[in-house]
């Protein structure tokens, strides 16, 4: 078994052990790896344009609003941005935002419209918070010294 196939048997047995609606979870580590795989998966970071340029990006991934800046509702078109912007269903996807849990949704959704291959980057690009209520000091991608741009 190789890297890539040891990162997606891991990533499809935390889905199996936590019940998920998509092919798997994936440390920040893990999806790197996976953008650096030949075929590549495609990064969909699913921030707001806002935490784009204020927080940072990684370079390459395709950006697709989840929710909107400000007042957060959820953005109607991201399907039909996702089917746009990533037309082949049988694509590797991994879904990042600042700590899992919008990429977690859009994995979701992305499954249920017939995508057959949707990961959830579990720590999100900020990862949790630490004790004083900060990010970027536990785990995510800026955390695991990833590629980031700023703005």
């Amino acid at each position: 078994m190789n890297d890539v196939e040891a990162i997606m048997s891991l990533a499809k047995r935390r889905a199996l052990e936590k019940g998920l609606r998509y092919a798997g979870e994936l440390a920040p580590k893990e999806a790197f790896a996976l953008l650096r795989s030949d075929p590549p998966a495609t990064l969909v970071d699913v921030r707001t344009q806002a935490e784009l340029y204020w927080v940072g990006r990684v370079p390459g991934a395709v950006t697709i609003e989840w929710s909107t800046y400000p007042g957060g509702a959820r953005n109607p078109e991201f399907l039909a941005q996702l089917e746009a912007r990533v037309p082949a269903t049988s694509a590797v996807l991994m879904f990042l935002c600042r700590s899992g849990q919008r990429s977690h949704h859009a994995a979701a959704l992305a499954t249920e419209a017939g995508y057959s291959s949707c990961y959830n980057v579990s720590e999100g690009f900020e990862g949790d918070r630490d004790a004083q209520g900060h990010r970027n000091s536990i785990n995510g991608w800026r955390v695991a010294d990833l590629p980031w741009e700023q703005g």
